[in-house]
């Protein structure tokens, strides 16, 4: 981007007090990081959390429902045959409803049971209240629910209502 008219590019920059203020803020997030992954047994107790883009699930209106969102704004599901420590959406079931990676954050207003089971091809999936996330494909928007009260692929898909 070009500088404003009368404006140099180096005008533009931020000076000590911009970056003393950015480096304080990444040191505050990684500590809050670190302190949010301490183990736990695989599960953690989180009302407010600071994450890495992508992995801070939030609430999201949806259809009359405040319903789990990832950081996108895509619904997030539960799969009805899951148990709380594994997924039985594998293979071919999983490109259609990616599974949510973990660890996972929550935002303000999202309290719950987070944690992690380890699926069948060894990568860690994120679980909300026991139940294994994932998102749906047929979502093409953020705010979509599409996936919700779906009988397929074994079994039903239903959008993860917050608990408050």
């Amino acid at each position: 981007m070009w500088p404003a008219p009368g404006r140099s590019a180096k005008a533009r920059r931020p000076g000590w007090i911009g970056w003393l203020a950015l480096a304080a803020v990444v040191a505050a997030s990684v500590i809050v990081a670190a302190y949010a992954g301490l183990p736990s047994g695989g599960r953690a107790r989180a009302t407010v959390g600071v994450a890495s883009s992508g992995s801070a699930l939030k609430p999201t209106a949806i259809n009359g429902a405040i319903v789990l969102s990832n950081a996108r704004g895509f619904t997030v599901y539960s799969f009805a045959p899951d148990t709380r420590t594994s997924s039985m959406c594998n293979g071919q079931c999983a490109k259609f409803w990616p599974p949510v990676e973990g660890p996972v954050t929550a935002t303000a207003g999202v309290t719950g049971e987070f944690g992690t089971i380890t699926r069948s091809d060894g990568g860690a999936q994120a679980t909300y209240n026991g139940h294994p996330l994932y998102t749906y494909v047929g979502d093409a928007h953020p705010g979509q629910a599409n996936g919700n009260n779906l009988k397929l692929n074994g079994g039903l898909w239903r959008e993860v209502i917050i608990t408050r």
